[in-house]
């Protein structure tokens, strides 16, 4: 096989997965890792891909670049989707307790999910539901099996998601049965990030203040890692992805005692 061959499958296989690794390559393509360090090399000058420690990412996964929440609701729509369904099935059908949801497109697939579900039981039994993003609250508003209260703070127009100060600390006087939190990234080493502070601040207060804390994020998630970690993968309980993680990932979340859904 030609370099230059290998070189287009390499940028195709980064762009398809999010993350490769040099080993993976090099046993992929049966050449030595520093043939595969030259083709990234390469790859990398003509902006093809980013390399990071022991592999590669798309060149677009900058630590701090993070799209509009209109963005993120039309990609890999199939895959929240499912995410989602997993994630109502750990919720009891009649729940009385509480749950908190934070902002995101597939956590916004739970939240209708969640409507749908309620809309449609006799029960007269609320259920509590906690977030701080608008979206999620909009879709939850009118349902009458749903008590909702919105955490308030200072609105970030890309996310749609309240943040701040009061926002952190309302989230620190809860105690919610359910926390269910997004993430840009999910990483090895470390473990879950967003790219705004106070998103993360937010997040982190989420992840503190919950019984179970439960990360839904789709496979492009994983392996990456953006500006600002707001928790360790010691700090989950439980996470529920598209795709099989990598083996390094695999490990470190077996090690923290994550249980891990693939959908």
């Amino acid at each position: 096989m030609f370099a230059e061959e290998r070189q287009q499958l390499i940028s195709t296989l980064v762009a398809e997965r999010g993350r490769v690794s040099v080993n993976e390559l090099a046993e992929r393509f049966s050449i030595t890792t520093e043939t595969v360090r030259r083709d990234l090399a390469v790859l990398e000058s003509s902006g093809s891909l980013r390399r990071v420690h022991g592999g590669a990412v798309p060149a677009d996964r900058l630590s701090t670049r993070e799209e509009s929440v209109l963005e993120r609701a039309v990609q890999r729509q199939l895959e929240k989707i499912r995410i989602a369904e997993a994630a109502i099935s750990l919720i009891p059908e009649h729940p009385t307790g509480s749950i908190l949801i934070d902002a995101g497109s597939t956590t916004e697939a739970l939240a209708d999910l969640l409507a749908q579900r309620r809309a449609s039981t006799a029960n007269d039994d609320e259920i509590v539901i906690i977030t701080n993003a608008l979206p999620i609250a909009s879709k939850l508003s009118n349902n009458s099996g749903i008590s909702l209260q919105l955490l308030g703070g200072r609105v970030r127009g890309l996310t749609q998601a309240a943040v701040g100060q009061s926002t952190v600390e309302a989230a620190s006087r809860l105690r919610p049965d359910i926390a269910f939190v997004g993430a840009n990234g999910i990483h090895a080493g470390f473990g879950l990030s967003t790219p705004d502070p106070e998103e993360a601040a937010v997040k982190a207060a989420f992840v503190k203040s919950a019984r179970r804390v439960i990360a839904l994020a789709d496979s492009s998630k994983l392996d990456a890692e953006t500006l600002v970690q707001f928790a360790a993968l010691k700090d989950l309980d439980t996470l529920i992805t598209d795709r099989e993680p990598s083996e390094e990932l695999t490990a470190a979340l077996a090690e923290a005692g994550v249980d891990v859904v693939i959908v």
